[in-house]
């Protein structure tokens, strides 16, 4: 059989693939990543705004995409997500669960139940009702590929980041376990585990004088991921002649930082 061509591995021509948290940083690389592939991308989020940004971006460069409101924390919201696609696709092929919120950095015996739940509700809960909803209509489709954004606080523990530990650490089980309800049924289901990205939300943490330094010192490579880095092993996931004997894993892309 001829080997396929790298163009042909990733090729995501006619798929549908919805993006949430798709109006910035890592959401916003992915989303345009995908369209660069051939996918119609449906950008998710709260925010319309940035949202808008991103598909002008994809239509300016050639790609086709559109928005739409979600508040993952929201079951109605989260209906109405897939209502919409389901009415002007009539499928779904790829979820990109990306929205997440940014650690709360304190003791336990200073973090209160909001401030936990508030963690919970977005992180995993929000993926959960994704997964249920937009997974289902890829069950009644006849397959898909779901991609998780997870975090190496999933697999090593933070000081002072108990509810965000905990909330990564749910994503990665959450994962493993729907892939194996799901694997036979032609729904595939992994996470991607990112480290320290260069973004506006880890702005505070990369640019701090003291906490920067620490960071750096930790990472095998030296440096902090840069968000061009963060779409490679998205698209290698979704794509279905590169990854379709996938499913049920996380891919690191981290710097070495879990290996050391």
């Amino acid at each position: 059989m001829r080997d396929a061509r790298p163009d042909d591995l990733f090729d995501l021509s006619g798929r549908i693939a919805v993006v949430t948290g798709g109006g910035r940083g890592i959401g916003r690389a992915i989303s345009e990543a995908l369209a660069r592939y051939g996918a119609t991308v449906v950008a998710a989020g709260r925010r319309p705004e940035p949202l808008a940004e991103t598909v002008q971006a994809i239509e300016e460069a050639g790609g086709v995409a559109w928005s739409h409101p979600l508040d993952v924390t929201d079951e109605d919201s989260v209906q109405a997500l897939r209502d919409a696609v389901l009415e002007r696709h009539g499928r779904l092929d790829i979820l990109v669960n990306n929205a997440g919120i940014d650690p709360h950095y304190a003791p336990l015996e200073k973090t209160s139940f909001a401030e936990w739940q508030r963690i919970l509700d977005v992180n995993l809960s929000g993926v959960f009702r994704c997964c249920r909803h937009l997974g289902t209509a890829m069950l009644e489709s006849g397959g898909g590929a779901i991609v998780n954004v997870s975090s190496i606080a999933g697999h090593v523990a933070f000081r002072r980041q108990v509810p965000y530990c905990a909330s990564k650490g749910g994503v990665e089980m959450l994962t493993r376990a729907l892939a194996l309800d799901w694997a036979d049924r032609g729904v595939r289901v992994n996470a991607v585990a990112y480290a320290f990205i260069l973004t506006d939300l880890t702005r505070g943490i990369t640019s701090h004088e003291h906490l920067s330094k620490r960071l750096l010192a930790r990472t095998p490579m030296g440096r902090f991921g840069r968000v061009e880095e963060t779409v490679g092993a998205v698209l290698f996931l979704v794509a279905e002649k590169a990854s379709s004997y996938v499913t049920g894993t996380t891919v690191m892309v981290d710097g070495g930082w879990t290996a050391a």
